[in-house]
């Protein structure tokens, strides 16, 4: 991963929060802070890719593919660590944010000055983040307990 910095462009503490917590699992904030060769950026791209023939697959078979889970399982983990992601970069003090992100902006006195619509970015995506979280916990727990009862009428029988 190249940590290198591009002096020339200003990097946005609200703007980056917000791109995780709309498109983060398309690796948007990633790009917009690091630049398209970001390792981790593509790997957003490729968890999304896959993750979306897994929930389809799901669906398709009523949640009893190994395979639609594996896939869904990648596909969740890139969406819920762009929520993630929102609420870490949103929740850096402005000064942590200008050292990593801004610094050769410092000497012309340009800092970042984030309001309250970071805030709110923090606030849905960690409403929005616990939401999709919570509901593949039950669907994974409901599709396994009914999987149990399935298998003891099966011996009962």
């Amino acid at each position: 991963m190249n940590n290198e910095k591009n002096p020339a462009r200003f990097r946005s503490k609200t703007l980056t929060a917000a791109l995780a917590f709309l498109l983060g699992s398309l690796g948007a904030h990633r790009f917009y802070l690091y630049g398209p060769r970001d390792v981790w950026g593509w790997a957003h791209v490729l968890g999304t890719l896959i993750g979306v023939p897994g929930v389809l697959l799901l669906v398709a078979t009523e949640r009893v593919s190994i395979v639609g889970w594996a896939l869904a399982v990648i596909g969740a983990v890139s969406v819920l660590s762009a929520f993630l992601a929102a609420i870490v970069y949103g929740l850096r003090p402005d000064a942590r944010w200008d050292a990593q992100f801004n610094a050769s902006f410092a000497q012309d006195g340009r800092t970042s000055h984030s309001g309250w619509t970071v805030i709110f970015v923090v606030i849905f995506s960690l409403l929005i983040g616990a939401f999709l979280l919570m509901t593949g916990l039950a669907l994974s727990f409901q599709t396994y307990f009914e999987s149990q009862v399935e298998a003891a009428k099966a011996i009962s029988r």
